[in-house]
This record gives structure tokens, sequence and C-alpha cells, in this order.
């Protein structure tokens, strides 16, 4: 008998219901034993409270045959062999008792071996037919599969199953744990070293020096993660908009320990102070937790000592790393682009060494192109910005520390010091006192301000000069006193007689390092001016040991613990011995800037005079600034000096460029007194007082915002968008309420990215056209809106929590949105009013087809499909399409003639040339006159211009994103009935009107300049 006929006499019902006889019901609890539990003990033909008897059993199995014969259709054997097939049956259904098992190891089996194991434990069957016999068979797994149906829906079944194989895959673990002790692994010394070397840079970098917490009972090194305070480094991004609603340059501002996560290559610029080298340390330790990187921490001014600066073999022996790794260990890092290389310190190497430095950099990343990581780190001026560039490096800036994190390392180091009682006291005096809280701008000064003000029991000193002096009187004299030292330790003038020679000799050799035996000669010459006990190496020693300034970072190597110092001591050395022609002939050097200004402080009334005269006659416009912001700090100056050195300034101020203004922000918070306007200012002098402001924001906020708030009023659309972009370098409330709240709101958008500025948002007059950044719900947002109806224009970046657009129909006036970074369009098609739709970076937009009312169309995404109309709404009328990078890689123009409707086509930055049958779709759009391209396509795809035909219908061009230096001329014979020509540049290029009045005559050409 055919099997499926079988299966169609024993139905399942019946099946099911015969086979649960067979087995005894559940026992209470889970069955979790160590002992199995046997089939034997399951049927209730056997055990102790039987139930079922053979008899039982028997009239089981008859009512199974009965069921196959008793059916209509043909019988599956002879009716005279019933008898004998069910003996057979019952034969072997009473063989589950007999078989040595239990029910988990029977459902491994299956049905179809469970049905033989009984065939085999049961009497063999005799003088049955070929038929009987296949029906046994088959009732037999038949019988198999319920009884395993049967097994698997007892309560006790998951549990023993969960412990067998949890016994099971013990077992299979111990086995090849120790096959694999047994086989030498690839890669096993590379791991063994790994460990070790992650632990080493964990425990090496893991703590930080806090500048003067090192009193007798204060330890002076602190636990990184406890010590280490989260700045923010700020870079110039270039917004990626429609060209038509351009936006230019945005100040972005990121956490510093970031700054590897979206680039492999930065350098990373920071004043003298700032945080570079804690920052290393922190990418470095936390790297080694992470294991997925291996950190390689090389300071440049120690790997500068030996010549030729090191291959990857000799990484960790150039910066005395005691483990030695297996051979070609770090090429294997860095071929397999697991490499987090931290180079420490370029300003603090000379000059002509930054340029094989930077050649010997280059041929490591040239030699190790995957995915390596590296950071480079420098004073803002050591080199020229775009040095690094060309190699996709991308440049960060540490900013200057605000109120919110100096209180932060206010409240951290008197926590760390345990003198809780100065705390309240010191951030009041930072508060209110502009002199100190200027000088209170990264870890080091803050460290020593609250050193100063806790050692003098609340006292704080005035100016520049008085705070160092008393930071030297501190650090040279404290540990004595504190360790009750005896007579024959150097005295406070005796220090600064020597540290300050040393200093000055590695400011002469642009250093700041010196081998031992260098500073022992230095040391040796100074002895019978300070009448020390002891030669030069005891007296070099002593000062390593107590002085507080100068350290030994590898063994024979001297260093001051910072830089500043050294720039300090040096210049009051060099004013002391009367070098000020020596300072002047560095004038021109950057790295003698802090020196040159240090000196002017140090200098008495004449000769500060006579410096700043002489910076003045160069009339360059950086040693004009480097003389104004010598004046900083109750620096005493002659009337007449003063008068000269703002004079020339103001050939600086007001600047007329966004470059300038950033250059004018490097002389410091005095600038922001002597920025005019903004009367008497063109909009571009405007623009260029508010970036200078802006920049000077973090490190002034009040006097940055004394300026912005006279700009509140200014007309012109570039000022007032740069007002808007530099919120978040302020109090978002405090901020919101001096400036924001009074702009104009015309073509101006607003972008919240906090909770605060979302709530200061709140409180404001409404704004049509808000912007949201980061995760933000939808009732956060409708909430931080004072008058939902009154928004037109939405623009969402980067919020994984709006899953569903339908969420905003309260905004009722809602004509245009811009999704970036969201996972859906889910809910689009509810926004029946919306007559604009700008969208990248989106998972599905699936619901893009259905939208009917949508008139403008910004595209800056991948499209599915082979044609526009694949993927773009096909019933709406559009009037205007802006097809972005990327968008058209998959389906060119294809399918563009479907939008007859469309007035004007924007083609941004493609990915894709464009073809003859591209340009055919716009040929039959019988509505386009507005053409815009990106000078992109130009540029890299020529062909495309070429496969341009003749588009008389053209009326407008706009050629966005220009060098300055394209060839439009193929465009004019294909564009005959233009009326007016737009060229936008890049930001910062040069653009000449001249250059293309030839090219189109008797048409109005109009420059846009970025």
């Amino acid at each position: 008998m055919d099997p499926t006929v079988l299966g169609s006499k024993l139905a399942s019902s019946l099946m099911a219901s015969l086979v649960r006889k067979l087995f005894a019901p559940d026992a209470p609890g889970a069955g979790l034993t160590d002992k199995p539990v046997r089939l034997s003990s399951l049927v209730s033909f056997r055990g102790e409270q039987r139930t079922l008897g053979e008899k039982e059993v028997r009239a089981l199995a008859r009512r199974m045959v009965a069921a196959a014969t008793e059916s209509p259709g043909e019988p599956p054997f002879p009716a005279d062999e019933e008898p004998a097939v069910t003996d057979a049956l019952t034969a072997r259904l009473l063989a589950l008792g007999d078989l040595d098992m239990d029910d988990v190891q029977a459902v491994h089996l299956g049905h179809g071996e469970l049905a033989r194991a009984l065939a085999r434990t049961a009497p063999s069957p005799t003088g049955l037919s070929t038929d009987a016999g296949y029906f046994l068979d088959s009732a037999t797994e038949w019988a198999c599969l319920q009884i395993l149906e049967f097994f698997t829906r007892r309560s006790t079944f998951v549990a023993r199953t969960l412990v067998e194989q949890t016994r099971n895959q013990a077992v299979l673990i111990a086995k090849t744990d120790e096959l694999l002790s047994r086989t030498p692994r690839p890669g096993a010394a590379d791991r063994a070293f790994e460990r070790r070397y992650l632990q080493h840079i964990a425990d090496r970098h893991n703590r930080i020096t806090i500048y003067g917490i090192d009193l007798r009972d204060s330890p002076d090194r602190w636990p990184l993660e406890v010590a280490y305070l989260s700045l923010e480094a700020t870079t110039v991004e270039e917004r990626a908009l429609p060209e038509e609603h351009p936006a230019g340059p945005l100040t972005v501002q990121l956490p510093a320990e970031d700054a590897l996560l979206t680039h492999d290559r930065v350098l990373l610029r920071g004043d003298a102070g700032s945080g570079k080298t804690t920052l290393v340390q922190w990418l470095a330790v936390t790297a080694a937790k992470g294991g997925a990187h291996m950190p390689f921490v090389l300071p440049l001014r120690t790997l500068i000592r030996a010549g030729a600066l090191p291959t990857p073999a000799d990484f960790l022996k150039a910066v005395s790393c005691p483990l030695a790794p297996p051979q070609g260990w770090a090429e294997r890092v860095l071929t397999a682009g697991r490499g987090l290389i931290l180079i420490d310190g370029l300003d603090e190497i000379p000059a002509p060494d930054r340029t094989r430095t930077r050649d010997w950099l280059l041929a490591l990343i040239h030699a190790f192109p995957g995915s390596n990581r590296w950071l480079l780190t420098s004073r803002p001026t050591a080199v020229r910005p775009d040095w690094l560039a060309a190699e996709g490096f991308h440049e960060l800036l540490l900013a200057p520390m605000r109120r919110p994190e100096v209180a932060t390392f206010v409240h951290r180091w008197h926590t760390a010091a345990r003198a809780p009682e100065y705390e309240g006291p010191l951030l009041d005096s930072l508060r209110t006192k502009r002199d100190l809280a200027r000088l209170a701008t990264n870890p080091l000064m803050c460290g020593l301000i609250c050193a100063l003000h806790r050692d003098r029991r609340g006292y704080l000193p005035r100016g520049r000069e008085e705070l160092y002096e008393a930071a030297l009187t501190m650090l040279l004299t404290r540990r004595d006193r504190e360790r009750g030292l005896g007579e024959e330790e150097l005295g406070e003038n005796a220090q600064l007689e020597v540290l300050q020679r040393l200093a000055y000799a590695l400011v002469l050799s642009a250093r700041t390092e010196m081998d031992v035996e260098t500073a022992e000669a230095i040391v040796e010459r100074c002895l019978p001016s300070i009448s020390a006990r002891g030669d030069a190496a005891s007296v070099l020693r002593a000062l390593l040991l107590r002085s507080g300034l100068l350290r030994q970072p590898a063994l024979g190597v001297v260093d001051f613990v910072h830089r500043t110092f050294q720039d300090y001591l040096g210049a009051r050395y060099a004013v002391e011995e009367g070098h000020l022609d020596v300072l002047l002939s560095h004038a021109d050097d950057t790295q003698w800037e802090d020196v040159i200004r240090l000196a002017v402080t140090h200098a008495r009334p004449r000769e500060r005079a006579s410096l700043l005269r002489q910076l003045l006659a160069r009339e360059t416009p950086r040693l004009t600034l480097l003389a104004l912001s010598s004046l900083e700090h109750d620096t005493v100056v002659d009337a007449t000096v003063k008068a000269a050195v703002e004079s020339q300034a103001a050939a600086l101020i007001p600047p007329r460029t966004t470059a300038e203004a950033k250059t004018l922000a490097e002389a410091g918070p005095l600038v922001l007194e002597l920025l005019p306007g903004p009367d008497g200012l063109t909009a571009e002098e405007a623009l260029a007082v508010t970036v200078t402001a802006s920049v000077l924001g973090g490190e002034e906020p009040d006097g940055a915002l004394a300026v912005l708030r006279r700009f509140r009023e200014h007309p012109d659309l570039d000022v007032r968008r740069q007002l808007a972009g530099t919120w978040n370098r302020f109090d978002a409330e405090e901020y919101a309420v001096e400036v924001l709240d009074h702009l104009d709101r015309t073509d101006l958008f607003i972008t919240c990215a906090s909770a605060e500025q979302r709530a200061a948002l709140g409180r404001m007059r409404p704004w049509p056209h808000p912007a949201f950044k980061g995760a933000h719900s939808a009732e956060d947002i409708l909430a931080s809106l004072p008058a939902p109806e009154a928004v037109t224009e939405l623009d969402v970046w980067d919020n994984p929590l709006l899953t569903d657009l339908s969420t905003l129909l309260p905004l009722t006036s809602l004509s245009r949105l811009l999704v970036r970074g969201g996972p859906t369009l889910e809910g689009l098609d509810r926004l029946t009013a919306l007559a604009s739709l700008g969208f990248s970076d989106i998972g599905d937009i699936a619901r893009l087809r259905s939208l009917r009312g949508i008139r403008y169309l910004y595209v800056l995404q991948e499209l599915p499909g082979a044609a526009l109309t694949d993927a773009l709404p096909g019933d709406s009328d559009l009037e205007f399409l802006f097809l972005s990078e990327g968008s058209t890689e998959n389906t060119g123009l294809r399918g563009l003639r479907h939008w007859t409707t469309l007035q004007a086509l924007s083609l941004g930055p493609l990915t894709a040339g464009l073809t003859v049958a591209d340009w055919q779709e716009v040929m039959a759009l019988p509505e386009l006159t507005h053409l815009y391209l990106n000078a992109r396509i130009i540029r890299d795809f020529p062909h495309s211009i070429e496969a341009m035909p003749e588009l008389p219908g053209i009326e407008l061009l706009h050629v966005a994103n220009m060098h300055g230096a394209e060839d439009l001329s193929p465009l004019v014979p294909r564009l005959p009935g233009l009326r007016s020509v737009t060229l936008q540049s890049s930001p910062g290029e040069p653009l000449s009107a001249t250059l293309y009045e030839g090219l189109f005559p008797n048409i109005e050409i109009n420059l846009d300049l970025r």
C-alpha cells in the first residue's frame, strides 16, 4: 500500500489518541534528574502502577489495524492476515518497554529509526505476505511518529532536552579545549604578546599628573578615568544641501576623544596645556581595554633624538617599551589594519625636522594603507592649515574650556585633593573675576589656579606674570617645606637660575628635550653663581627630584613638565640677559610666539616699548596681532606705543573674510574689545566680525556674547546664519534670550541638538523653520514648538527615534520637510499638505511613490530600481527635482520624461556621467526652463557635457561649487535660449566674472561668492 494512502486511513487524530494511552501521565516536577528516565518507566504497561496490560495493548493495535482495513478503498492486505498483523503490531508496541533509551534519545533517533529499533527488539513475525509486512512496517512508523510528537509535548521534555544538550556541550567544549591545548595555533605567539602589551599600555598611560596636587597628603598622579576631562574639538565642514539653499561652512563641535570615530586620519591642534597629550593617553588606554586596535604611543620629542625615525619594527624600542614583540609583529598589525598610531608633539621638534617627519608618516601610511587609525598632535601654528590635507587628514582644534567644563574640572580637582571647602569660593571667583576666568581656559592653567587657591588659603594672583610667579614659588619651594628637608637643598632663586638657563638653551635649540650630559654642562656653568653643594650631576638630580618643573621622561633625557614653563622661564632669562635682539630675530618663527609674548610681560617698560615697536615695524599681520596679543593680562605699556599697536591693528580690524576672522581670533579675547559694528560695516565685514566673536565664544563667552548681541538686528542672511549657527558655543538659555529670539526668521533655520536647546526653543518666539539634530522623540520635538501650527519647514538630522512621520501631523502648516539619516519614511503619505521633500540616508523609501502633492523633491541618496519612475512619485506634478551624489547610480535619468510639469532640474555632484540617452530624457520635458549643474560634473565628467544636445528651452543656468577655472564654453552652443547665468564658488575659492563674460555675451552673469 502506498504510504500516502495509508496516511489517509490512519488519521493523526486517531493515532494520537491511541498512542497517548500507551504512556503514563506526567509526574509532577520538571524531571531534571541526573539519571536518565528510560522508556520503560514511561509506558503504562510497565512499572509499579500499570494501567494497561498486554491485553489492552493488543486491543489498541487491533483498533489501528481495523481503521486501515475498514475504511473505503482497497484493503492494505488480505483480510485473513488481520489477526497475525495485529499480533505483530502488538509485539512491536510492547517492545517500547524493552528499549534501553529515554525519550530525548528517542526523539533524536527520529520516527523511522525508532520504528526499526522496535522491529529489531520485537519477535520477527512469520508467515506474513509482502503486503502485510509492508503494512506492519508502515503502521509502526506512523505510530512512532505520533509517539515522538507525544514526547515533545510532555512538560518535562524541554527541560530534559536542555539538560542533555548542556551536558553534551560541556563534554564537547572539554574535548575541544584539550585538542586545542595539544595543537599549536597560528598566531598564538602574537596573541600572547598582545595580551601583555595591551596591559602594559593600560598601566603605563592610565595615570596623569594634575599639576599642583602634590602636597604631602595628596598624590601627584591620578587614575586617568578619574582625572580625565572630556574636552571638545572643533572643525569646519561644508553642509551638503541643494545648491539653491546653500548653507556655507558650518562649525562643528564633537568630543575630542571621538576624533577617530568618523575619520581614520586626524591632525589635532591645541594650545599649550590644552590636553593634547592627555587625550593621547586616553585614546591609548581606551584602545588597550577594547582590544580592537593596537595602540602605538609615539612622542616625537623622544623619537627625533635617535636621528632616523623608527620603522614599525622599532616602534616599541624607540619609546623604551620593556616588552620584546615577536619578529614582524608590528608589521602584521599594521598590514591587518589594526593599528592606532598616536604621534604626539609635532610642535615640540625643530621646524626642519617636521618635513622629514611628514615624509616618514606618509611613507608609513602608504606602506600600510588599510584601516589603521592615525592621530598627530600639534600646536595650532606649528604647520600650515593644509599641511596634511592632501593625504586625507581631517583637522580638528581642541576648543578652550568653557564655563561648564571649568566647573567640572574644579569639582574633580578639589574632590581628588580632598579639599571641598575651597571649591565654592574658587568657582565664585572664576565667575566674577574676568581676568582670572581668561586664564582658566585649559587643564594646565585650571590646575595651577586650583592649586594656588588652595595653597594660599583662598588668595588668587592677578595677571599672567603674577600667576606664573606664584605657580613657580609653589612648585619650587613647597616640596622642601612639606617634606621637612634640610638646608642643603637649593633655594627658590638658585633653582630659578638653573631652570632659566636650561629653558633658554632649549628655546634656542628649538627643542623640548636635551641630553643629561648637555644639561649637566649648563648646570656646571651655573655653579659659581648659585653656591650649591655638590657637583653638577647632584644639582641636576635634585632639580629632577624636587623642583616640580623638570623631569626625566626617558633614560638620559630631561625636559620640562610642560612647554609653557619652558617658554616662560626662557623668556625671563632672555629679558634678564638683554637678548631682545635674539627674540626679535625669531619673531617669524611660530614656535617663538609664546616666548615673545611672555618676554613682553617680563620686560621693563622701556624694553617692552622697544619690543612692541619693532614687532610693528615688520608690518606683517601676524606680528601685528602678536604685538596686540602681548598687551593682555595687566601688562603696563607706554600710552603712545599702545596707541600705535591698536592703530596698526585697525588695518586688520574689522576682518573682511572668514579666514581673516579666524586669524584675528588667534590674538585672544582682547580682540573682542576692538571689534566694531554693526554700524558702518559691509555685509561681508559684519559676517567676519561675527565669525571672530563666535570663535572666541568658548574662551570668553561673556565678551563674545556682548559683540554678537549687537548684530542681532542685522538684516543680512549670512550674518543671521552665523549667529544662529554658533548657538552651541554658549549657554543655551542665555544665548536664546540675548540673541536668537531677536533674529529675523526669514529664510533662517535654527538647529536644536540637545535637551537644553529644545527647552530654550520652547520659550522663544515661534520659528517657522526649526531643525533637530540627533535623537529626539516626536513628543519632545512637538513639546519644544510653542506654536506647531506656525512651522512651515522642518529639518530632521540623524534621528533614530522618529520612525513614523505621521506623528508630525500637528504641524498643520508644514509644507517642506528634509529628513537625513532616519530609519524610514513610514507615515509620509499622511502628510498630504507637504509640497517639498528632501531626504538622504533613509533605509526604506517605499512610501515615496504614494506622494501625490509633492512639487519640489530633493533626492540625496541612491535610488533603487532601473528608472526614476521605479522609486519617485509618479502621480505627482513635480516642478523642481534635485538629484545629488549617488542618486542616479542605478537609474541614470531614465524615466525623467514622465514628469512633463518639471520646470527646474538640479543635478548635484553626481558619481556617474550622463549619456546621450539621459539628455534625451531632459529634452522631452516641455516646461523645463531652469538647469542647475554642479561644477563637479563639468570637471570630472566632461563627456557628459559633450553628450548634451541643444536645449533651447533653458533660460536660466546655475553652476555651483566652482573652483574658478572650469571651462564652460561647451555649454554655450547647447543652451541658445539663455537669459541669465549664476556662478557660485566653492567656499574660499576665487571666482572672476571677467573670465566668463565673453562666453555669454548680452547675458546677465551673477556671482555668488561663498
